[in-house]
């Protein structure tokens, strides 16, 4: 067994290889950035190198310096985590030929499955279906939309070396297409250097499921079960889920066999993953083989009850698998949410920020926070937006649900902005309870986006009740001095929710209250005190956790992705209430605003230039993407208020309209 590893990864991977490699009693090595220096694995490790500068170009990326990482440190192995290097057949070849071993397949693997054409050749030959087209790039618009009639509209353009959702189009006719082709090998250029693009029917309501798959280059090969990960925004996946909801065994069995197959065409080696699309009917189709760690993967080891990074060290020092197909099990449900800084009511686009709260649920033998950060980290621009990975167990699907609903009712952060209100809605809503999953999902469930205020799935009572008893638990330590409106301590007050009033008569007992709201009592038990942000209790006897902060003269209160801004007033002071007016917000249509804190990567318009509707304006690049800002009407410029180059604020003025 190697005596130390290195890990050319940062943030959540890093620390989640640190924490197998000590429980086998191996050294780590973390390597970082400038802007990491300071970071969780780097002080978790046993030694630390620094590598660059905060980009990932200047550092995690540069294959010479992690080299010299490893000759330097005496690291005998180097684990890749995901992403950077991870896929990257000629590092694997020089690491090796360095005499250190690389913790993933070799580079023949790596090298076959990263191309999307020649691994959908590779899969057709071993016996694995694939998705209708062509397997050849296509060499221009023309060509597109010839290959695009032949198949069969609608189809997809897809970047032979994409990932990560960049280089792909859904085109549903011949104007599309061609715009499509032309945008998607820009895309893919500028994203991978390689401009290649290819054609394939795109499958309508598709589900995203793959198969993890283990072998030891010994001739063992075993696949550990499915995850379900067809919950995806922008092909980015949010919530992943194993076994899926939508497999029967047969079909299970198959799509296994399918992907140990296409693992032994390549002599695989390592954990990998095959992905597939499966339509309405369970047909399945190859998509692509990720020949490296899932982040997803902690869910296949919650239910196969695996520890996948110790068996990849295990498989890369020479071990063979310890076990058999007949040997594995599903057991139980789990389910992961991605927690990211992100703005899920600015469109989703990211946030930065330092962490002035961070404060996860509770881990537990059915809880599980795979993080790399902690209070006090900054979440930077350079780096994926990811935060931590939430991932819950249950002995059936719902019972992992309700576990996650209330993990991340229990998740607190403040500073920037986090999608865990946008996790908890989808978690609750009735269709992904129902298991009625899609890729399309968000974009079919929220098209205009998500509204925290507007989650028909929250019931509202609770958050009442909560508010009511955080009010008279106040109003109580005060004497009654600190209310608004003078005379006894009342025990009838008017709540507004989000504005709608809901009138409530309460009631102390020995361990907690009694609310009354119109012919319904609801009975609240806790031992929440002033100060705490996460109130726990017992409301009717079933669990019950709300997130609750002052906010103004009342309080905002966070549960099941609802938002609630609640304000306890007397009787008479709500029916005063009803006659207030709102400040209007200030005119701002004549400015372009920043929607994210980021870098102004390109100004494509200047001082005087008459501009178009659509038309770019500007471009802001923050967290590895490019965010086209466009004129919403037609329009002229009449002042620049900032600079190719600067760092902007969220709505910050980057152009001023005449």
């Amino acid at each position: 067994m190697f005596r130390k590893i290195l890990i050319a990864n940062r943030g959540e991977i890093a620390c989640r290889i640190i924490r197998t490699a000590r429980k086998m009693g191996i050294a780590t090595v973390a390597v970082h950035s400038d802007a990491d220096a300071q970071a969780l694995h780097v002080r978790m490790a046993d030694q630390a190198v620094p590598i660059g500068g905060p980009a990932a170009a200047d550092s995690y990326l540069r294959a010479d310096r992690l080299l010299a990482a490893v000759r330097d440190t005496g690291a005998e192995a180097l684990h890749p985590g995901y992403g950077f290097l991870s896929e990257n057949a000629e590092f694997a070849k020089a690491l090796e030929d360095a005499g250190a071993a690389f913790i993933g397949p070799g580079a023949r693997a790596i090298l076959s499955m990263g191309d999307k054409i020649a691994s959908k050749r590779i899969a057709r030959q071993a016996g694995v279906p694939t998705i209708p087209g062509g397997d050849g790039a296509l060499q221009g618009p023309d060509q597109a939309v010839q290959a695009a009639r032949q198949i069969g509209y609608p189809a997809m353009l897809k970047a032979s070396a994409g990932g990560g959702g960049k280089g792909m189009r859904v085109v549903r006719n011949d104007a599309e297409c061609r715009e499509g082709f032309l945008q998607a090998a820009r895309e893919a250029k500028s994203s991978f250097g390689d401009e290649r693009v290819f054609a394939e029917k795109f499958i309508e309501q598709p589900r995203h499921i793959e198969m993890q798959v283990l072998a030891d280059g010994q001739g063992n090969v075993v696949h550990l079960g499915e995850r379900e990960c067809s919950i995806q925004r922008r092909h980015q996946k949010v919530i992943e889920e194993s076994p899926s909801p939508f497999l029967d065994a047969e079909t299970r069995r198959a799509m296994g066999e399918r992907a140990k197959a296409l693992a032994r065409a390549v002599d695989y080696r390592s954990a990998g993953t095959v992905e597939f699309i499966v339509d309405a009917e369970r047909n399945f189709y190859f998509l692509e083989m990720n020949t490296r760690l899932q982040v997803e993967h902690p869910v296949t080891e919650l239910v196969a009850e695996v520890d996948l990074v110790e068996l990849m060290i295990r498989v890369a020092a020479g071990e063979p698998l310890p076990f058999a197909q007949e040997d594995i099990a599903q057991n139980g449900w789990a389910i992961e949410a991605r927690v990211c800084a992100e703005d899920p009511q600015r469109g989703f686009l990211p946030s930065i920020g330092r962490l002035v709260r961070y404060r996860p649920p509770t881990e537990s033998a059915h809880v599980r926070v795979d993080t790399g950060i902690e209070e006090g980290s900054e979440v930077s621009m350079f780096y994926d937006p990811l935060i931590a990975k939430l991932i819950t167990w249950g002995a059936s699907r719902q019972e992992a649900m309700e576990r996650m609903n209330d993990a991340l009712d229990a998740f607190r952060i403040r500073g920037p902005s986090h999608n865990i209100g946008f996790l908890n809605a989808l978690i609750a809503h009735p269709r992904f309870q129902a298991g009625n999953l899609s890729t399309g999902f968000i974009a079919e469930e929220y098209p205009d986006g998500f509204r925290p205020t507007e989650t028909p799935q929250a019931n509202p009572l609770i958050a009442v009740a909560v508010a009511a008893a955080v009010h008279c638990r106040r109003a109580a330590r005060s004497g009654g001095r600190a209310r608004r409106f003078s005379g006894p301590l009342a025990s009838r007050w008017v709540i507004l929710a989000n504005d709608r009033p809901y009138p409530v008569d309460i009631r102390a007992e020995d361990r907690g209250f009694a609310i009354r709201h119109k012919s319904e009592t609801l009975r609240l038990e806790t031992d929440w005190r002033i100060g705490e942000t996460l109130f726990r209790g017992k409301l009717n006897g079933a669990p019950v956790q709300v997130q609750v902060e002052l906010a103004g003269a009342g309080y905002r209160l966070l549960h099941r992705g609802a938002e609630i801004h609640a304000l306890a007033l007397s009787p008479e002071g709500a029916a005063l209430a009803r006659h207030m007016l709102e400040k209007a917000p200030p005119d701002r249509g004549k400015l372009l605003l920043s929607p994210m804190p980021g870098l102004l990567a390109r100004l494509a318009a200047a001082e005087g230039d008459a501009v178009k509707a659509g038309q770019e304006l500007a471009v802001v690049e923050a967290m590895k993407m490019e965010n086209s800002l466009r004129a919403a009407a037609d329009l002229k410029i009449k002042k620049a208020l900032a600079q190719v180059g600067d760092r902007l604020e969220v709505n910050q003025p980057i152009l001023e309209f005449e």
